[in-house]
């Protein structure tokens, strides 16, 4: 099981459409947190995107799983970056 940061960023212009679709996007996030597929998610401070550490397998399976995400489905993320994350301090140094 890999770490991956995700980073998603928000077009302003869908601010209402992002609001209407918050709800199941934290629904969802919540599941995966009870799986142990997401470790910490959490928008930037100024609006503009979130970050999100999640646990997988494979970055294809990352990515398969980012996709069920509604708000990807919504169409309200302009542009997801992933990167895989080996961290060796703090909370998560024991995932690696």
């Amino acid at each position: 099981m890999s770490v991956f940061a995700v980073e998603y960023v928000y077009s302003p212009d869908q601010n209402d459409v992002r609001e209407e679709h918050r709800p199941s996007h934290r629904e969802w996030l919540g599941t995966l947190v009870e799986q142990g597929r997401v470790l910490a998610s959490g928008p930037f401070s100024d609006g503009t995107g979130a970050l999100l550490i999640f646990t997988a397998d494979t970055e294809n399976d990352l990515h398969s799983l980012v996709s069920q995400d509604p708000f990807a489905r919504a169409g309200v993320i302009s542009a997801v970056k992933t990167t895989e994350w080996k961290p060796v301090m703090g909370a998560f140094n024991h995932l690696v």
